[in-house]
């Protein structure tokens, strides 16, 4: 698993899954004994300080997290069909396409987009590039923006504030390395 894999990935599983959740355990653990940001490629090294000063509370992590993203009335929507033309069923068929295994749950969520993302880098055959890049242009970059901006708006912790940060700054980066990668690979 590469960089570019870890932090969709690491992004993706915070935003698809509440703290409490046992997944999530290790990854709380990292970021509030400051491991994560020791293995995070991306320079957001002051962004982590934050996040870990935030991590001490996992209950009020938790209501918060609900608040924001849970079934009752959500905050936020967490689905690309709710800030623009993405449809959850295109998103599916493109990643069965490239034969990624998918389940009943939604694809068009934040996290299992980026989730998506990683798993395209780490399975995806010789046109990963052009799927990511795919994935990214079609299916969230319309929306991460908006989205990102009523995390940080509606978040009463400031966990899911600098995470909205962290992920923008990631996105930024991510994007630019699809675009290296792609100027880098041979014209076929």
């Amino acid at each position: 698993m590469n960089e570019f894999s870890i932090v969709c990935r690491l992004l993706g599983t915070l935003f698809q899954r509440a703290p409490n959740d046992p997944i999530l355990s290790p990854i709380i653990t990292m970021i509030g004994d400051g491991k994560l940001s020791q293995l995070w490629p991306l320079e957001q090294d002051e962004l982590f300080t934050t996040l870990k000063n935030n991590v001490k509370d996992l209950q009020a992590m938790e209501l918060d997290y609900q608040s924001l993203f849970g079934n009752d009335s959500p905050a936020v929507s967490i689905y690309a069909h709710d800030y623009c033309d993405v449809k959850e069923e295109e998103v599916r068929q493109f990643l069965q396409t490239r034969g990624m295994p998918v389940t009943d749950n939604a694809t068009d969520s934040f996290g299992a987009l980026l989730l998506a993302a990683s798993w395209l880098e780490d399975n995806a055959a010789q046109d990963e590039v052009l799927a990511q890049t795919q994935l990214f242009d079609d299916y969230l970059l319309p929306w991460a923006g908006s989205f990102l901006g009523k995390v940080e708006a509606h978040a009463t912790t400031g966990f899911y504030r600098t995470l909205a940060v962290i992920a923008r700054g990631a996105l930024s980066a991510l994007r630019e390395e699809l675009a290296d990668d792609e100027n880098e690979s041979p014209a076929d």
